[in-house]
C-alpha cells in the first residue's frame, strides 16, 4: 500500500464516511479480468483467509471466472480485514489491472 492509499484510507476512516471497498466497488471487473488466479490463492491460503479444503476445492472449478465467483460467495464475505487481504494479493499479482480500475475512479 502506497501512501497515498493510506492516507486516503485514514481520511475515509476519521471522516466517519462508509464506502464501498475497491473490492465490492469493481467485482464484476475483478471476476472478469484477473486471470492469474493461482497466486492470490496461495495467499489466501498463507493468510488462513481459506483452508486447505476450500482451495482444493477452487482449483477444481474449471474457470476462472468461476473461481472469482467462488470467492465473492464465500470468503469475501467476511468483511473488510479479509477483502484487504485479498486486496494485497491483487495488487502484487494484478497490479495493471489494479492501477487501471483506479485510474477508472479518478
Amino acid at each position: 500500500m502506497n501512501r497515498t492509499d493510506l492516507v486516503e484510507r485514514l481520511s475515509e476512516t476519521s471522516s466517519g464516511a462508509k464506502r464501498k471497498h475497491f473490492v465490492d466497488k469493481h467485482q464484476g471487473d475483478l471476476i472478469q479480468r484477473v486471470k492469474n488466479i493461482g497466486p492470490i490463492l496461495d495467499h489466501l491460503l498463507r493468510e488462513a483467509v481459506i483452508q486447505e479444503e476450500r482451495y482444493d476445492h477452487i482449483w477444481t472449478i474449471p474457470t476462472t471466472q468461476e473461481k472469482m465467483r467462488e470467492l465473492y460467495r464465500g470468503p469475501l464475505k467476511a468483511g473488510d480485514k479479509v477483502k484487504e487481504i485479498f486486496y494485497t494479493a491483487l495488487e502484487g499479482v494484478e497490479k495493471f489491472l489494479v492501477a487501471d480500475l483506479k485510474e477508472k475512479e479518478s
